[in-house]
């Protein structure tokens, strides 16, 4: 498994200054992907347990709200558990700041799938540049949704939030 980028400081991807994370690799390919350099699955740096612990040390500064994980597709089979291990070790270690997660697949598709108990807004669907919206919040286009997972978990419905 493969990530992109870190950036230790974004205010464009969820509330707040977040730390951020691009995986690399997507089968997708959207029209227009505004991060088609990431589509390649052998390019990148190799996402190792270093690369855990830097994205947690960065998390640590009291003014990042929380973390958001981007792609590439974080949720594609290649990089799930990758995901899944990020995402369950920030949560154990900052309980209090959130977690974003953007990925073309539906949470339907998700449903099952250990990463979902640590996630707390996931931007689901594949961005469709016929339904571009540079006035929607979080996301690309008007077919994407910005969910509540943990409530939609507890409620056994689809939650959305702003």
């Amino acid at each position: 498994m493969r990530y992109h980028t870190i950036r230790k400081m974004d205010i464009s991807n969820g509330p707040g200054v977040r730390v951020s994370i691009f995986f690399q690799g997507c089968a997708f390919h959207c029209k227009n992907c505004f991060n088609s350099e990431t589509w390649d699955f052998e390019k990148g740096k190799e996402f190792t347990i270093e690369t855990i612990d830097k994205v947690l040390d960065l998390c640590g500064e009291e003014y990042i709200k929380g973390l958001s994980i981007l792609g590439g597709e974080p949720m594609h089979p290649i990089n799930i558990e990758g995901t899944t291990t990020l995402a369950q070790a920030f949560k154990e270690k900052y309980p209090n700041k959130t977690l974003w997660v953007w990925t073309g697949f539906l949470f339907e598709q998700l449903e099952g799938k250990d990463v979902l108990n640590y996630i707390d807004v996931l931007v689901d669907g594949q961005y469709k540049d016929e339904l571009h919206d540079p006035r929607l919040k979080w996301k690309g286009s008007s077919n994407q949704r910005v969910i509540d997972v943990q409530k939609s978990l507890k409620q056994n419905k689809i939650v959305i939030t702003e």
